[in-house]
């Protein structure tokens, strides 16, 4: 059996894309809202938006920044990364961010 790292969302874009050029090419940034839903105990319809931070490179990258705004709603497929930096008040930050190998536009 295959262990693989795998995330598909559907959600919206929360704000527009945030791109940074390097000598080798391009990196997109992005955070999209997804929603769910559910009842509480007293019978209520909850809506509960998660937010995500999702990253993309290349060719990837490129597609967000040209087709994506704020409101669009997207599909994603790519992997869980993590990583760390030191803040600027010295504090070691953690990050969680979705790297995307794929995108499709779905309005």
């Amino acid at each position: 059996m295959s262990i693989r790292n795998s995330v598909n969302l559907i959600g919206r874009a929360g704000g527009d894309v945030e791109v940074f050029n390097f000598e080798k090419g391009m990196k997109a940034t992005l955070s999209l809202a997804t929603n769910d839903y559910y009842t509480n105990a007293m019978g209520e319809k909850i809506e509960e938006t998660q937010w995500h931070n999702i990253i993309a490179f290349g060719k990837t990258a490129e597609i967000l920044q040209k087709y994506v705004t704020k409101g669009k709603e997207i599909a994603i497929e790519g992997k869980l990364t993590y990583r760390s930096y030191e803040g600027n008040d010295g504090q070691k930050r953690y990050v969680t961010e979705i790297r995307v190998n794929e995108v499709v536009l779905l309005n």
